[in-house]
């Protein structure tokens, strides 16, 4: 069943699949010079550390306990260029920095708290740590559909993001009205309205780059 239903999903020959971005992103002569390994690593910790650059782009809002923030379109972003692995890997090791103490969060914020903690003997959950644990599927989710080809034609590409941006709120929404007593109603309202406008541009935003980037890339090859 799982093989039937990625075969309906891949838009690409078995050759080039697998293959995303983040391949063309090491140059040659450098790429020549280290090891696979080294390679992979060090384009995981590149996407560990945009993730932390977009986060710092936030934006309180009053009337919720969620900031507007780049964080969505760095998770997507880098899903989408490294790939299922090193995109959820890259994401994972994000959260465990900030979780650790360094303030790479939203608002500079970290900690285990902002996500979820034992306080007397109960759990309790941060507002924003749905959104966070979003992040890690949405990114193995984008990357794997960037694996199969969705990411090398505009509609393909706007699509893995929207799908990886839903995934983000499925978890998000019903989380924050657990840790916040919000009703799900409040929850929607609070939690996923205000972010629909600057969401639809993050998606059209990531949607363009993927296919400009792999133009280049068809373009820089044929001039070889």
């Amino acid at each position: 069943m799982a093989t039937i239903t990625t075969s309906r999903l891949n838009r690409l020959p078995a050759a080039e699949r697998g293959i995303t971005i983040g391949d063309f992103l090491v140059p040659i002569e450098v790429g020549e010079r280290i090891s696979v390994r080294a390679r992979h690593l060090g384009l995981v910790l590149l996407g560990v550390a945009f993730i932390a650059l977009t986060a710092q782009f936030s934006i309180h809002l009053p009337d919720s306990p969620v900031p507007i923030t780049g964080q969505t379109l760095g998770v997507l972003l880098v899903g989408g260029a490294l790939g299922f692995r090193r995109g959820a890997l890259a994401t994972f090791l994000y959260l465990a920095v900030a979780v650790i103490g360094v303030p790479a969060f939203a608002e500079g914020k970290s900690g285990i708290g902002v996500i979820a903690s034992m306080q007397d003997g109960r759990l309790v959950l941060g507002a924003t740590g749905g959104y966070l644990v979003g992040f890690l599927i949405a990114s193995a989710v984008v990357g794997r559909l960037a694996e199969l080809g969705w990411d090398r034609r505009i509609a393909g590409a706007v699509a893995a993001m929207a799908i990886g941006n839903v995934i983000i709120y499925i978890v998000g929404v019903p989380w924050i009205a657990a840790s916040v007593g919000y009703s799900l109603g409040e929850a929607v309202s609070k939690g996923l309205v205000p972010f629909l406008l600057g969401d639809a541009l993050k998606l059209l935003i990531a949607g363009g780059l993927f296919p400009m980037a792999w133009w280049i890339v068809g373009r820089r090859d044929a001039e070889r």
